[in-house]
């Protein structure tokens, strides 16, 4: 079975993307730092490979900081500010996190875990049958065979 495209766009339409296959994983993060910098109480990310994510429009890129201290850089539209996707500089800008809300079908990327959860909100409940950490996680523990093999392919090893 063939993969489908995943299309999506800013606030103001005049950003658009598409996704050339499924994720690799979806992350729900729970960290301050998304909290902060997406102002609400977690954010969801679609990981996937930079090479599958085309876009048209005019953006700006704004690099923040990381727990890890290396930075991330949120690509956003140009006219309106929507964040779109970031990459996270410890990856090498080799893959793009999208940001699930701003697919035109965000259904389709349901999360695989729930990240950081020692640091969510307290009124905001977990889903019971969505892996959590209250921290971080080991890939090699908690993704499926086929996407540390996507994994693999982009990093090596």
């Amino acid at each position: 079975m063939m993969e489908q495209e995943y299309v999506g766009r800013c606030g103001c339409g005049k950003l658009t993307y598409k996704m050339a296959t499924d994720p690799m994983f979806v992350h729900c993060c729970h960290c301050k730092e998304c909290q902060k910098q997406t102002g609400s109480a977690y954010v969801l990310n679609a990981i996937i490979e930079a090479d599958r994510v085309t876009h048209k429009g005019e953006t700006t890129e704004h690099t923040l900081p990381t727990p890890s201290g290396k930075g991330q850089v949120i690509t956003r539209c140009a006219s309106c500010g929507t964040a779109i996707f970031s990459s996270y500089l410890v990856r090498l800008g080799k893959l793009k996190y999208i940001r699930v809300g701003t697919l035109d079908d965000p259904d389709r990327c349901r999360p695989d875990v729930q990240i950081f959860t020692s640091s969510k909100q307290p009124w905001v409940p977990l889903s019971a049958d969505i892996p959590s950490f209250e921290e971080f996680y080991d890939f090699d523990e908690v993704w499926p065979d086929a996407a540390l093999n996507r994994w693999r392919k982009v990093f090596g090893g």
